[in-house]
């Protein structure tokens, strides 16, 4: 079955009435709209009014869903709301509804039940996993009963419904990190959480709960099913957090024990914390961060000129020796290099898909109808997908072909990929696609092989909806661990998408007058080529053209180890 993010049902599985009652929904399908950039600065808490004396039914219903923007004290202000029998069992950690600005809005009791209908534009499940929504609308009910002559709220669902406008200073967005499956690697999952109560969520995630689904396969860690958490807080003195860990951490072997620190402390420095300190029964555990690599990239521009292939830097250009020649010889139309700049993945102009390697060798990969730009990935295989044919996606390596690894975006009903994107860790492929008359990103986990540590890709994991793409998609690109940019065109328009994994997207225009072809990574920004050869990079909101005559920009996918 396809799993369709952001759906209404997805909305319903976090809104769910206390006391075993159902949820019931009414109204019909309605098309959804992109969120907007999300705020995440410094913490900043509010702090909503309480019952009023003599509030109707309709105000005690709306002062509710409102408190649902004080996390101080569990969501104390919001239980105030709350007949005493359910104040302890309603659970604001179920979930969270995000809905446009203006939007709660009681509709008048009837039978001392009051109904909100809402249009979320997002929502937020119970591990922090973030799911923009693709249109529907949810009925919340509550039932109110009179205590001591004040109306209170004797049912309710479960979660809290946030306006879009204070989403982002309630709840911020944090990465729990886990290692891709060569142990190389971090990859961050990200999360959102109360900042209220963020160390010790991520804390949870990381060491208690499991991957997001769709890494299943993707992604491993260093945390064993019987090592647990053992306190509902984390303790910090001096940007130092404290993690106790139950007993069995004692016998694991110190590798596994460094990977544990590795992968805490990474992921609680995204809440500010700089550093952590292993124990078990208050005592500490020797641990040490292994070393990780960086997927950053830095350095100029990789550009195919009249002059050849290589980095420009002013009016420069310098080759990566023995695989600029390659790539020159393979008369390319796109280009992504590999992080070590040993080989790249080469669209040919005859349509073809080869691999251009650091020896001058250009070998052929695949000569198949209508073949989208390829990419290259961490481990050195080449991807290479027919647009018309949305399962067969094949990776080559070394002596190796695997076909068919994308029959799970077949299965979802994909009949059209009009781009794609590996991440520079190797672990997640996105892909623009056209299902029915819509045009989605999607992202899947890349399943590999590690029997004999050459990380073989078996399969695409099951995709999930990032988000909806107006136009037709151009090229894409992972500008950094956790965002995908998408250059589309529609007429005579263009525009980026700038998409954050579990999170928000932004759209910006594209150079005026300017027709982008590609769209690759800067150090702090991206870089864009148009179908005239002009070079742009983007400098806060406006687009600077730094070059011209440039007939290829290519990928890279990350930087050589020093």
């Amino acid at each position: 079955m396809r799993r369709l993010i952001g759906t209404v049902l997805a909305i319903l599985g976090i809104l769910v009435l206390s006391a075993c009652a159902g949820l019931p929904v009414s109204g019909p399908v309605t098309a959804g709209r992109p969120v907007d950039e999300v705020r995440t600065g410094p913490e900043v808490r509010f702090f909503p009014d309480g019952p009023q004396p003599g509030a109707t039914q309709e105000e005690i219903v709306e002062g509710f869903l409102l408190a649902g923007s004080g996390s101080s004290a569990d969501w104390a202000t919001a239980r105030s709301f709350l007949a005493p029998a359910i104040q302890s069992s309603w659970d604001p950690s179920a979930g969270v509804a995000v809905v446009p600005t203006g939007e709660i809005v009681a509709q008048p009791a009837v039978d001392d039940t009051v109904k909100v209908i809402l249009a979320p534009v997002a929502s937020v499940d119970a591990t922090g996993r973030y799911e923009p929504a693709l249109g529907g609308t949810a009925t919340l009910a509550f039932e109110l009963i009179q205590v001591a002559g004040q109306w209170r709220i004797s049912k309710a669902p479960d979660g809290i419904v946030l306006d879009e406008s204070v989403f982002g200073t309630v709840f911020h967005r944090y990465s729990v990190m886990y290692f891709d499956t060569s142990w190389t690697y971090l990859v961050p999952d990200e999360r959102w959480f109360p900042t209220t109560s963020a160390a010790v969520r991520i804390t949870g995630a990381l060491v208690d709960e499991q991957p997001s689904d769709w890494l299943a396969g993707a992604v491993s860690t260093a945390f064993t099913d019987d090592v647990t958490s053992v306190y509902s807080s984390v303790p910090q003195s001096a940007g130092t957090a404290q993690v106790e860990l139950s007993a069995e951490a004692l016998a694991l072997q110190q590798l596994t024990i460094d990977r544990m620190a590795t992968q805490l402390e990474a992921s609680l420095a995204t809440a500010g914390i700089t550093e952590v300190e292993l124990t078990v029964d208050g005592v500490p555990i020797a641990a040490t961060p292994v070393q990780t690599r960086s997927t950053a990239v830095t350095g100029g521009p990789l550009v195919l000129t009249d002059e050849g292939f290589g980095f420009l830097s002013g009016s420069e250009l310098t080759p990566i020796g023995g695989l600029s020649g390659a790539v020159v010889r393979s008369n390319p139309v796109a280009v992504q290099v590999g992080p070590d700049q040993e080989s790249a993945a080469v669209r040919s102009a005859d349509g073809s898909v080869a691999r251009a390697d650091v020896t001058d060798d250009v070998v052929v990969l695949d000569t198949r109808s209508g073949l989208r730009d390829p990419v290259i990935d961490a481990r050195g295989y080449v991807w290479s997908i027919p647009a018309r044919s949305p399962a067969a996606l094949t990776a080559f390596g070394p002596g190796i072909e695997s076909p068919l690894l994308s029959q799970s975006w077949a299965a979802a009903g994909a009949t059209d990929v009009q781009a794609m994107s590996i991440s520079r860790d190797g672990t997640r492929m996105a892909g623009v696609v056209r299902i029915g008359d819509r045009t989605e990103l999607w992202l899947s986990g890349v399943i590999r092989d590690e029997s004999d540590n050459r990380g073989v890709p078996a399969r695409l994991g099951e995709p999930i909806v990032a988000g909806t793409i107006a136009g037709e998609a151009v090229s894409m690109v992972w500008t950094d661990d956790v965002t995908v940019a998408v250059v589309t065109r529609s007429g005579t328009e263009t525009e980026i998408v700038e998409q954050v994994v579990g999170g928000t997207s932004s759209t910006i225009a594209g150079p005026a007058g300017a027709s982008i072809t590609t769209v690759a990574t800067a150090t702090s920004s991206i870089r864009l080529r148009s179908d005239d050869g002009g070079l742009y990079v983007r400098r806060g909101a406006n687009w600077l053209q730094t070059a011209e005559g440039i007939s290829l920009l290519a990928v890279q996918q990350g930087t050589p180890q020093q």
